[in-house]
Parts: C-alpha cells; structure tokens; sequence
C-alpha cells in the first residue's frame, strides 16, 4: 500500500506518518520499482497501532518510545525486561523517599509485606515508594485503621498481576504482548478501580440499606 492508503487505514494523518518515519518509530518501506514510490505492508500498520498506543494510553515521550521499540525488536531482550521497560515509562506517578516516622513505619510495613508475599522485585522500584507514600498518608489521616487493608490489597494485586501475565504470555507477537501490558495496566487500572466503587455500592447496600 502507498502511504496514502496506510494512513487511511491506520486512521494516522500522512504528517504524522512521516513523523514516525523521522524518528526511527516506524520502518522504512519498501521501494518499488516506479520512481519515487514506496509500499507499506501490514507491519507498517501494526507499528502504527503500538506507536499510538504508547503516546496515546501511555503518554510515553518519543524517546521512551525509541526505547521500548528498541527492546521490542531486540531478540536478545527479555520480556520481562522490555514489560518492565515499557511499565516504567508509562508510570503516571513517583514519590521521592522521605525521612519520617511515618514513612520510616509504612517502608518497615510495606517490605514486611513484600518479603511475606516472596516478591521478587527489583531494588528500591517507583511503585514501593508510592506504597510506602500512600500508606503512611494513611496512617496520618486515620490512624491504623485501614493498615490491615494492606494485606487484603496485595493478595488481589497478586492475583490481578497473574491473570494480566496470563493474558500477555498467550499472545506470540511481541508488539501485541507490549500493547496488551501497556493497555491492561493504564486502563485496566481505571477499569479496577471502576468496578471496586461498584462492588462497594453493592456490598453497601447489601448490608446497610434500610429494609421496608
């Protein structure tokens, strides 16, 4: 297909197809034998959607982009590392380590957690620290209230991380593992959260609404 027809099937203007192809985001096509034209076939297209969703759900900067894409077409790159490369660019939210009691008790209870659960992470990772940010900020506002809460969110947490590497381990295609991972974790997020308010409604009105 000319790059016309690849940016009507992609839906992507034909500027912003350039674009990708300025950048190194998108392959070369191949040149035919009329002068000055080249065809695109149907990894072009599929490029196209990973691209998208990776500025699009991800919010990735270009050179993120580069990045992950790199690791994708590297053989030599480990899922679990190209998984890894592309949740932490697409990561919305850090929290720098602060020294207090507070957080200095909600890191004790967070590793405690962890090395119980036997996760095996890598060192001092982004998401444990807003763990530890997020847990102490609960322990200020309502004491040890909701500590125990903790445990209840990390064993679902586990089995939702199960069915995600489920789903993603399935698919043969690197480009489809990456975008799945990519998809199922922003969204899926909002998704969770949706569908806990809902439970909560339920689970709500089930025990507390006034009966007739």
């Amino acid at each position: 297909m000319r790059m016309a027809e690849l940016s009507r099937s992609t839906g992507v203007p034909v500027a912003t197809v350039k674009y990708y192809l300025r950048e190194g985001l998108l392959p070369r096509g191949e040149v035919t034998t009329s002068p000055n034209q080249v065809a695109y076939g149907p990894e072009h297209v599929r490029r196209i959607a990973l691209v998208r969703s990776l500025v699009e759900v991800g919010g990735l900067s270009i050179a993120s982009v580069r990045a992950v894409l790199a690791a994708v077409d590297d053989p030599a790159v480990s899922l679990h590392d190209t998984l890894g490369l592309t949740m932490d660019a697409a990561s919305t939210g850090d929290a720098a380590t602060v020294d207090d009691p507070a957080h200095a008790e909600a890191a004790r209870r967070i590793d405690e957690l962890i090395a119980e659960r036997g996760w095996r992470l890598s060192e001092d990772p982004g998401a444990r620290r807003v763990a530890v940010d997020v847990l102490a900020t609960m322990h200020q506002i309502t004491g040890d209230r909701l500590a125990g809460l903790a445990s209840v969110y990390a064993e679902a947490a586990e089995r939702v991380a199960e069915a995600d590497l489920d789903t993603i381990s399935a698919l043969a295609d690197p480009e489809e593992r990456v975008e799945t991972a990519l998809v199922g974790t922003v969204l899926g997020e909002r998704l969770l959260a949706a569908l806990r308010r809902l439970a909560q409604e339920h689970v709500s009105a089930t025990r507390f609404r006034e009966q007739p």
